[in-house]
């Protein structure tokens, strides 16, 4: 017999570490899962490791844009790979707007009628999509003065530098020099305003600038790590970065609702991963079946605990 299932002890007090370790000394379930997915992160951070870090989904809306921008501000995270929402919604917020709590069980046609759109159980007003559209069409206009061809991380970077929100991760990203590569911009409320913009002036997103820019970081990576939250164009981008260097990943937690069972990469298991060369055969890896907006921040904040303990 193995170890046996140590049960989860509360005490007053506990802290987010104090606890993950419980979970983790119960060591099943998913408890044992999210408490293993911190001791890889923070073994990642103990070796050095380069972080690409894939955020797929609605994770802005969702709550998670400060954990984000913390883990950017506390050396979490090397290289970003996201979504065109998850860039669109920090920017909304960035220039002013918000995200309200809305309900999941809701006439959707009247919503139309209110002018709300919905993710799930989060509302967006329509006026917040127009504030966007004010702001970043003259951003457009300001970034292309260094020159209209880009990759989507130089484009972010250039954004970011020109925000004032604190709290906005694409700003966090460019004080910090964490790239952040948005590869499927184009399927996004930015992407449209991006087209928009270049049917009257010059500019070019150029994904395959993505691809190279990508694949340097990846070849000079140090141990390189991936944690991937949800999964789509950003895991596949993360994982893809190193199939043309001479290393693969050596560490991977991945946080996802998705099955593998369809053949949808979302869902598709970490030891899959072996098989393409994404990961390394020995990887310290683990995947862990959950909402990410619950677990991420658990990881996150049983990290940081663990880092002050030590200081």
């Amino acid at each position: 017999m193995k170890k046996r299932v140590e049960h989860i002890e509360l005490k007053p007090e506990m802290r987010v570490d104090e606890l993950v370790d419980a979970m983790g000394k119960s060591g099943v379930f998913s408890a044992g899962r999210v408490a293993k997915a911190a001791e890889i992160y923070h073994e990642m951070l103990e070796a050095g490791s380069t972080i690409f870090m894939g955020v797929g989904g609605a994770m802005v809306p969702g709550g998670l844009r400060r954990v984000l921008t913390q883990a950017i501000n506390e050396g979490l995270v090397n290289v970003i790979v996201t979504t065109g929402a998850n860039v669109t919604h920090d920017l909304i917020e960035a220039f002013g707007g918000y995200h309200a709590r809305g309900e999941a069980l809701v006439n959707d046609a009247e919503l139309r009628e209110r002018g709300i759109s919905r993710i799930f159980d989060v509302y967006v007003p329509q006026q917040v999509f127009e504030l966007f559209e004010d702001r970043i069409q003259p951003m457009f206009a300001d970034v292309t003065k260094e020159g209209a061809r880009m990759s989507s991380a130089e484009l972010l970077r250039r954004i970011g530098s020109r925000l004032d929100d604190e709290n906005s991760f694409v700003k966090a990203a460019a004080v910090k020099g964490v790239p952040v590569f948005c590869p499927a911009v184009a399927d996004s409320i930015l992407g449209l305003q991006a087209w928009l913009y270049s049917q009257e002036h010059e500019l070019n997103i150029d994904c395959l600038r993505d691809v190279r820019e990508v694949v340097e970081l990846a070849s000079n990576a140090k141990e390189p790590g991936a944690v991937l939250l949800g999964g789509g164009v950003a895991k596949n981008f993360v994982f893809q970065s190193m199939l043309l260097t001479s290393q693969s990943f050596k560490y991977a937690i991945q946080i996802t609702m998705d099955r593998p069972e369809h053949g949808g990469l979302s869902g598709a298991t970490l030891e899959e991963a072996k098989s393409w060369g994404k990961l390394a055969p020995d990887a310290k890896a683990v995947m862990v079946i959950g909402d990410a907006t619950v677990i991420f921040p658990l990881v996150v904040a049983s990290v940081f605990n663990r880092r002050t303990q030590k200081l």
